[in-house]
Order: C-alpha cells, then sequence, then structure tokens
C-alpha cells in the first residue's frame, strides 16, 4: 500500500514523496530482506546437514587409526556388502539394486583415497611400477561396476559377475595389505604416516 506524504522544498513549496508499505506495514524492501534472509538460512542448515552426512560417511574411516588400518577396515567393509550381495536370490531385485548403489559408493570413495594419496606415496619410495598396477586394478573394477549396473539382476550371470568382481578384489586387498601398505608405512616417518592418514581422510571427506 503506497501512502503519500509532503514536505517543502528550498523555495517553501510543497513537494510530494510517497513510501510503499505491505499491507502489514512494512516496506518491501523489509519483507525482500527477510525472504533472503529466510533463504540464506534455509542453504545453511542444507550445508550442516551435508557435512553431517560427510563426516558420518567418513567416520568409520577417521576413527581406524593409521592409514593403513584405515584402508583395511574399508576393505573389510567392502567384503561384507559382497556378502550381503551374494546372500541375496532372483527376487530380491530391488535389494540388490539398493546395495549395488552402496558398493559402487564405498569403492569409488576408497578409490578417491587410494589414487590421490597412497599410490602417489608409493611412487615416491621407489615403487612406481606397484603403484601403477593397483591403479589400473582400479579401472577394472570401475568396469565391473558399469556392467553390473547394466545387465538384469535377476539373472544368474548378474550374481555370477558379482563373485568374479569379488574374487579379483580380494586378490586386490590381499597385494595392498600384505606387501605394499606394510613396505610404504616402514619407510615412512611416524610423522608423515600421520600426514599421510590426514591428507587421506582429507580426501575421503571431499566424496563421502
Amino acid at each position: 500500500m503506497a501512502q503519500t506524504t509532503a514536505t517543502r522544498d528550498k523555495n517553501g513549496r510543497f513537494k510530494p514523496t510517497s513510501t510503499t508499505k505491505s499491507s502489514g506495514g512494512k516496506s518491501a524492501n523489509g519483507n525482500l530482506g527477510m525472504m533472503a534472509g529466510a533463504v540464506a538460512g534455509g542453504a545453511a542448515l542444507g550445508l550442516l546437514a551435508m557435512l553431517g552426512r560427510k563426516a558420518a560417511v567418513q567416520a568409520p574411516t577417521a576413527l581406524a587409526g593409521n592409514w593403513d588400518d584405515a584402508l583395511k577396515a574399508e576393505h573389510a567393509a567392502t567384503l561384507k556388502v559382497f556378502d550381503a550381495i551374494e546372500a541375496t536370490d532372483e527376487k530380491s531385485t530391488i535389494k540388490r539394486g539398493m546395495l549395488l548403489s552402496h558398493l559402487k559408493h564405498a569403492l569409488m570413495k576408497h578409490a578417491v583415497e587410494e589414487e590421490n594419496v597412497i599410490y602417489p606415496a608409493l611412487r615416491e619410495i621407489g615403487q612406481r611400477e606397484g603403484a601403477d598396477e593397483l591403479n589400473k586394478e582400479h579401472g577394472y573394477v570401475k568396469q565391473y561396476l558399469y556392467e553390473l549396473e547394466n545387465m538384469p539382476n535377476n539373472s544368474p550371470e548378474w550374481i555370477a559377475k558379482v563373485r568374479a568382481f569379488r574374487a579379483d578384489i580380494e586378490h586386490h586387498m590381499k597385494e595392498e595389505e600384505e606387501n605394499l601398505f606394510p613396505m610404504l608405512r616402514a619407510q615412512l616417518s611416524e610423522e608423515k604416516n600421520k600426514q599421510l592418514t590426514a591428507t587421506m581422510n582429507k580426501e575421503g571427506f571431499k566424496v563421502a
């Protein structure tokens, strides 16, 4: 609602002015300010919720301790997802789809942690060939996930592919846990191992 008032100019003449107000008596600018504040508040709450979810996803890794113990914990958690998938039958199409999505996210986060932090550290200590081979195997992990997502998950071929995937990924994990990871940890100082752990968790948090 517009309200008109009058003021005098320097010559003494009346000069009309108007102020726009809302029906509640508040200016339009005030209403816009309130709306902007509400939007900003909602965005802040959304950001906090997202950060909380990421923290919850990364927490098991962060709480597992040193970087190699953390990655072993992620390996064990991954195998439990395989266990859950293999326990399903061909009628459990929705459950299989959900478990595959969970497996994919866990493996992608794990790959980022290793490829962005651990494998470069292996190359720094002269284990370029081993690091490159592990990185290459991650490509096959992605290939398995692609094929499983594009196959009917109620077929015998689908669960057979899951089992082949598990066999290959267990071999990959064994090579890391028994050979390359112990070698890397032994060649780094305690301070460097702590730094590697912090950096790895930071990378994991980004994609959690």
